[in-house]
């Protein structure tokens, strides 16, 4: 008997009573061994690695610099990074990193997909982190399923109890690095310990605290699922060259056990590699199968590569089942084609032409920059005062930074206006008419200045120019502004 037709009045009330989101269910990622898993370890181990020691590598940059190799200076406006130093008016560079790092995932994704997600990305380094706390305490997927299932019991209320104090302590110990990157860290290190530390310090610590311990420790890859962006945007980026982990259902299927398929195989019927073991699907970290297709929880680790792999290579059949390939090269085979497979295309050498022109603009722009800064600024109201003798004066606000770790001496001149006329509020003039400013190492100078034109005969703008000269060194710097007269 047929089913009765739904009212569409009804259908719609069902629909509008629908959970906005699935329920999370609860996945048990199972260990597996092989080149993916190797390189995720390696990868964490040097993420992590740079992440808790780098803020303890020093740099000697003179007596009146920080020594820390990697330091964000707030109090006085610096980013310290090796031999680099970038000032507040240098934001550029910083603006200039943001960009690279953008076109580089661009990059990322063209070749190989979310590779940035299953191998670099911190929520990905700090789950798996925390997976293998879980699986030295608690065992590995099938004791971790009967343990949660099972009542508890004194040994596993105290397994879990050590579990969520050792991920406490990573927590803890990542939001401690965190707060080092922002000051010396050997003494706020022993701030910290003896509570002597600013509270900021303590509050930041607390903050990565409790995000690190939920999103690595409980939320998981439902931070991959709902919280990231990054899922939606980069299928507007891909395109069908792009390497994805691919299951190759043009060998696999039709899938069935290891010895139906075998029969099958005696009696000339089509019959898959695939034996439906779903070690594919135990492995992932997202719980993702795989041989659906590409899907968005996917974040292309490869971990289901390496079961798989292993399972192949059991039954003695073709590895890479499952590898990085393309949609477009499955139906290529199953069509007797030629695959194709196209790292370098339009699409990667404009990302990575991009990258190159950031990248060789930002490096000559740090070997030619100057340890020099001179900034001009012309008084607003009055634009001019007409001075007892007839004479034009216009004010001017100068600021003179110093990037260098000693104290420089520094002449400003003019030109460009005749019979012009320098004064520098609470300075010195030279014989030679010149201003002398002393800026000390590593510091700013503000300072007024006043040009004065000793003719009344001027037109209402004229350009000049400021030249500030390093007396030591002859390095310079110029700045053009106006001289505005009636």
């Amino acid at each position: 008997m047929a089913d009765a037709p739904v009212s569409p009045s009804l259908a719609t009330a069902e629909a509008d009573d629908a959970p906005l989101f699935a329920p999370r269910k609860q996945i048990y990622p199972q260990a597996v061994k092989g080149r993916f898993r190797t390189i995720k370890w390696i990868v964490l181990l040097v993420t992590l690695g740079i992440y808790y020691l780098v803020p303890f590598i020093r740099w000697d940059r003179g007596p009146n610099a920080p020594d820390q190799a990697v330091l964000v200076d707030l109090a006085n406006g610096r980013f310290y990074f090796f031999f680099i130093e970038i000032w507040p008016q240098e934001v550029y560079y910083i603006t200039g990193l943001l960009v690279l790092a953008a076109l580089t995932l661009f990059l990322m994704n063209a070749v190989a997909g979310r590779v940035w997600c299953g191998y670099l990305c911190p929520q990905t380094v700090w789950t798996d982190l925390f997976y293998a706390v879980e699986r030295w305490i608690e065992g590995d997927r099938r004791d971790r399923m009967r343990k949660d299932k099972e009542r508890l019991t004194l040994k596993v209320a105290a397994q879990k109890g050590l579990k969520h104090f050792i991920w406490l302590m990573i927590a803890w110990w990542t939001g401690g690095a965190w707060v080092l990157y922002f000051a010396d860290a050997p003494p706020l290190v022993y701030e910290l310990a003896t509570f002597q530390a600013p509270m900021i310090a303590y509050i930041w610590i607390g903050i990565l605290t409790f995000t690190t311990y939920t999103l690595a420790g409980f939320m998981r890859e439902q931070v991959c699922t709902y919280m990231c962006p990054w899922p939606r945007i980069q299928a507007a980026l891909t395109d069908e060259y792009a390497l994805n982990v691919t299951y190759r259902y043009d060998r696999g299927e039709p899938r069935g056990s290891m010895k139906k398929n075998e029969v099958l195989k005696l009696q000339g019927l089509p019959a898959g590699d695939c034996i439906d073991c779903n070690q594919c699907v135990n492995v992932c970290p997202t719980g993702v199968d795989i041989r659906k297709g590409l899907q968005m929880d996917c974040i292309q680790c490869g971990l289901c590569i390496d079961a798989c792999n292993a399972v192949m290579e059991k039954i003695n059949r073709p590895l890479n089942l499952i590898a990085y390939d393309t949609e477009m090269n499955v139906k290529a085979r199953m069509e007797g084609r030629t695959e194709v497979r196209r790292i370098v295309r339009p699409r990667t050498l404009f990302y990575t032409g991009i990258i190159a022109i950031v990248g060789v603009t930002m490096i000559g722009s740090l070997a030619m920059r100057q340890t020099i800064y001179l900034s001009v600024m012309h008084d607003r109201n009055p634009l001019f005062v007409r001075l007892s003798d007839g004479s034009i004066r216009n004010g001017f606000t100068v600021r003179v930074a110093n990037k260098n770790l000693n104290e420089r001496v520094y002449a400003l001149t003019v030109d460009g206006l005749p019979n012009a006329k320098l004064d520098i509020v609470g300075g010195e003039i030279d014989q030679q008419d010149r201003a002398i400013v002393k800026v000390g190492p590593d510091q700013t100078l503000e300072t007024r200045v006043l040009v004065s034109s000793e003719g009344s005969d001027v037109p209402s703008s004229t350009d000049i120019h400021f030249t500030l000269t390093d007396l030591a060194t002859g390095d310079a710097s110029r700045m053009n502004d106006h001289f505005k007269a009636p």
